[in-house]
């Protein structure tokens, strides 16, 4: 849904930073959908967003009105084990280079993608935007919940220093079109997906999932993701200058359907979906990861927008898409 009277108009020059990614595609297939023309976007080889100087020129250059952040260095409980490093340098470097710029640039407002990791472990749930320091981290995403945290904070003092419009959305769990489907990077859904396809495939009785099955996650579908984005920076000045000041904290807003389920229940599905009949092993050797990740998300509700994709049509349609990778 687009605003009438919106501040982002169809011609509109907008910048998705991330474009090839599972939000960034998303994003920019829902503005093309919607009739945005004037999209600018640049892959890895024509711009490397960690290079100051080359991220200066191409702001200097194609001046865009808007950015959407999506830009990442992103992954799962084993991706983030094995390379903690690169979770905060990468992410840091990334979002400090075109916040930097966007202010410099002029940019009327700026969406920074975070994540549902960045709140402390063990939060009371479902999760409010204001629990956000609140306590320690989950300790296998701490690097990227650190690097995410940080972007938020520059949002916040971009803002109250130099008057910009930046706002952090923080997204639960994602799955859907783009997915990343290598084992060693990918998030549950996309691994699930390409363990019991192959199981299948195979004729293999079982399937492996890390964990105990017990951990419950919320999941949203990344065109619905998109979707609340553009919501969002339709909204009209009023609305939006009070999304940023809500609360005297910092300008950041929670995306997500609301409803979870376990781990167990969500391989089950999976497996329904996939057609999948052996059987599920869970590993308790390996890390559940935070017990339960539940977004309140009651201020996105307030503004007059939800989740329209059940998870049993997402599922679907990430399988058809997996199928045709």
């Amino acid at each position: 849904m687009i605003l009438s009277s919106s501040p982002l108009a169809l011609n509109s020059r907008i910048y998705v930073a991330g474009h090839r990614g599972l939000v960034g595609s998303a994003l920019v297939r829902y503005l093309r959908a919607k009739g945005y023309e004037n999209i600018v976007t640049r892959t890895h080889a024509e711009l490397d967003l960690t290079d100051q100087k080359a991220v200066a020129d191409f702001f200097a250059a194609e001046k865009p009105e808007l950015v959407f952040l999506a830009a990442a260095k992103v992954g799962g409980v084993l991706a983030n084990n094995i390379y903690p490093a690169e979770f905060i340098h990468l992410n840091l470097v990334i979002q400090t280079n075109v916040i930097q710029q966007a202010w410099l640039n002029g940019v009327r407002r700026l969406l920074f993608l975070g994540s549902s990791c960045i709140f402390p472990r063990d939060c009371p749930q479902p999760i409010r935007e204001e629990y956000l320091l609140s306590g320690p981290l989950e300790a296998t995403n701490r690097p990227y919940a650190v690097a995410k945290i940080a972007g938020i904070e520059m949002c916040w003092a971009y803002n109250r220093q130099y008057g910009t419009s930046y706002l952090a959305v923080m997204p639960t769990n994602l799955y859907g079109p783009g997915d990343n489907y290598d084992l060693e990077k990918s998030h549950v859904i996309p691994a699930l997906i390409r363990k019991m396809h192959e199981a299948k495939a195979s004729g293999a009785s079982e399937v492996v999932v890390w964990g105990s099955g017990n951990p419950r996650r919320e999941f949203l579908y990344s065109d619905d993701l998109a979707d609340g984005c553009v919501y969002l920076m339709s909204l009209p000045e009023e609305q939006f200058a009070e999304i940023l000041a809500k609360n005297d904290g910092p300008p950041l807003i929670n995306i997500g359907c609301g409803q979870d389920q376990t781990i167990r229940q969500l391989a089950e599905q999976i497996a329904g979906v996939v057609g999948f009949d052996g059987k599920l092993i869970f590993d308790p050797a390996k890390p559940d990861g935070t017990p339960q990740k539940l977004l309140d998300v009651s201020r996105m509700q307030g503004l007059g927008w939800q989740a329209k994709t059940k998870l049993s049509e997402g599922l679907v349609l990430a399988y058809q898409d997996f199928k045709v990778v």
